[in-house]
């Protein structure tokens, strides 16, 4: 059944248009406090958002929804989704959700939902609210309508979970950072955490006023955080996204240090204590064939998913992997949470950079990743994957790049775009490669 509302990270769109309207979040309270009403206590729905100036909007008409099925609310304000995954839990609430569109600019909102466990619903439960928000709410009589209240002290509540994640051994007296909060959820926490354990911070990116989320700075607007790396002389940056649950990682010359690399360093660091678990690492197709080579060198495994943090969490759950994500930054790491948590993996960052004695730019580069590239075709209409040309283009380039290197095709989920991506040895002969399949594309597109 194909889905109305859920996309592969809950309900994410342009702010009053389509999904993402003040009618559909009042549904979404209305459809989801229905589904986990069950028992007879009374039950709670914890509720955060990131500093996008619709977060009030959608604030209210989830409260009103949520209430009006006799579910009591509790806001936080601005926080980082993992941090509503671990309150959900602490809190005993009977769900939790996240308003956020994540590295999106500002004009976007979305919706993010998670169980009682402070893990994301799965693809059944969304599709059980999808089929309450097309019915009648059931609302309750004027004495059962939920209460909604503020709390002030969720923010201390987060700082004190991400800072366990740290040896109490650790501290970070020497270390000067650079950390970039995109102007986004963590534009509090992130700093105080990590000044709190010893560092000297130079904050950016937490100046929000509703409209600048994302806007040349955080994980995705690198420009900026290299900049002041350099200029500050600092030990390395730390770039989140704007619900901080997505990190890139600045080295102290002002490179970027994408999430294949962190990834290979938590996972060795734990590896050598045999706090691994699992067997290896959970990461998507788009991981580079570097990262399974050196995992392989230590006797580790790789296993690949679809592209999305759900997708991976998924597999480690099932698996029992401790460490799994994404190129792009998302860091999951269970041992300390439910979901991707930047300003946790970057605690881990910090304490093997104390640990080790090195330089961010040594410690960092644990493999060398092969030569990646990635163009997006777009097309008009059609299936050009199915066309007979572009079948036989990518048969061709899977033969010659095979045992050299990796082909991964796929087409966007929210965009007519075909996504080309291949990796190999040969530079020249990745480029080529993908070449031919864009032009494949472009010819029937």
């Amino acid at each position: 059944m194909a889905r109305k509302f859920f996309g592969t990270d809950g309900i994410r769109g342009r702010v009053n248009e389509g999904v993402m309207t003040a009618e559909n979040a009042m549904k979404v309270g209305q459809a989801a406090g229905t589904h986990f009403l069950r028992g007879n206590h009374r039950h709670r729905v914890v509720i955060g958002k990131d500093t996008r100036l619709s977060g009030y909007m959608v604030e209210s008409a989830l409260v009103a929804g949520f209430a009006s099925v006799g579910m009591d609310v509790i806001m936080t304000g601005p926080l980082p989704t993992p941090a509503i995954a671990l309150l959900t839990r602490e809190m005993r609430a009977d769900l939790g959700v996240m308003i956020s569109a994540s590295h999106n600019p500002f004009e976007d909102n979305g919706i993010k939902l998670f169980g009682p466990d402070g893990f994301k619903l799965s693809d059944a439960a969304e599709m059980a609210i999808e089929t309450l928000m097309e019915q009648e709410p059931l609302l309750v009589s004027p004495d059962l309508v939920g209460r909604a209240r503020r709390i002030d002290d969720a923010s201390g509540r987060y700082i004190h979970a991400v800072k366990q994640s740290v040896a109490s051994d650790i501290r970070f007296d020497r270390l000067k950072v650079v950390v970039d909060c995109a102007n986004g959820a963590a534009y509090r926490v992130a700093p105080s955490a990590i000044w709190e354990l010893g560092a000297e911070v130079i904050a950016m990116g937490v100046e929000p006023n509703g409209t600048n989320i994302n806007r040349d700075v955080g994980s995705t607007s690198l420009d900026a955080v290299k900049k002041r790396v350099v200029e500050e002389q600092a030990d390395i940056g730390i770039a989140l996204d704007g619900d901080a649950d997505r990190l890139i990682v600045i080295d102290e010359k002002g490179r970027a240090v994408d999430g294949d690399q962190i990834m290979a360093l938590i996972a060795t660091r734990l590896h050598e204590r045999n706090d691994l678990t699992g067997g290896g690492v959970v990461a998507t197709v788009m991981s580079n064939l570097g990262l399974e080579r050196y995992l392989h060198g230590l006797g580790l495994t790789l296993e690949r998913t679809k592209v999305g943090d759900r997708y991976v969490l998924e597999r480690m759950r099932e698996g029992g992997f401790n460490v799994g994500g994404e190129q792009s930054g998302h860091m999951i790491l269970t041992d300390h949470g439910t979901t991707g948590d930047g300003t946790v993996a970057a605690l881990r960052i910090l304490a093997s950079l104390v640990r080790s004695g090195k330089q961010a730019s040594e410690l960092l580069h644990v493999f060398d990743p092969l030569p990646q590239l990635l163009k997006n075709v777009r097309y008009s209409g059609g299936a050009p994957l199915e066309n007979q040309t572009v079948k036989k283009a990518i048969m061709d380039s899977e033969k010659e790049l095979e045992g050299k290197g990796r082909l991964v095709i796929r087409p966007s989920g929210t965009e007519p775009v075909i996504r080309v991506m291949a990796e190999g040895d040969d530079a020249g002969q990745v480029e080529k490669v993908v070449d031919r399949i864009c032009d494949a594309v472009k010819a029937v597109a």
